[in-house]
C-alpha cells in the first residue's frame, strides 16, 4: 500500500515539517475526494481535473503509490472525456473505490508519520 523508500525519502527530506505536511495532505486530500465526488455526482468531467491531479501528486510524495495510481486513472478519464465532450461514466467503480482507498492510506501514513511511534521504535538500540 505504501512504497517506504520514497515515505521515508519525504519523511528525511522534509524533516520536522513532516507532520505539518502530513497534515496538509490530511486536509487537501478530504477536499479532493470530496470534490471528485461531487464532479461525479453532478457528471462533469472537467471538474474531475484538478482534484485528481492534486491527490495523484500529493500521494506519490509520501509513497501511496495505489492511491496515486487510482487518482491518475479517474484524470486520465476525466481528460479524455473532456476532450471527446462525453460524462465521465468510465469513471465511476474507480471514484467509488476513492474514498476508502485514502482513508485506509491516511491512517497507515499517520500511524507511521507519528513522532512518538518513531521515537519507540528507536528506543532501546544500541548505537555505535
Amino acid at each position: 500500500m505504501i512504497d517506504w523508500v520514497a515515505f521515508t525519502r519525504a519523511r528525511n527530506e522534509l524533516g520536522a515539517g513532516f507532520v505539518r505536511i502530513l497534515g496538509y495532505f490530511r486536509e487537501d486530500g478530504v477536499k479532493s475526494v470530496a470534490a471528485i465526488e461531487a464532479a461525479m455526482r453532478a457528471q462533469n468531467a472537467a471538474a474531475l481535473i484538478i482534484p485528481a491531479h492534486t491527490l495523484k501528486g500529493e500521494a506519490r510524495q509520501f509513497g501511496a503509490e495505489p492511491l496515486g495510481a487510482l487518482a491518475e486513472r479517474i484524470e486520465v478519464v476525466a481528460r479524455d472525456c473532456v476532450e471527446g465532450h462525453d460524462t465521465p461514466d468510465e469513471a465511476i467503480s474507480e471514484v467509488a473505490a476513492l474514498r476508502g482507498l485514502f482513508e485506509r492510506t491516511l491512517s497507515i501514513l499517520e500511524a507511521e508519520g507519528d513522532p512518538v511511534v518513531q521515537r519507540r521504535q528507536g528506543f532501546g538500540r544500541r548505537i555505535g
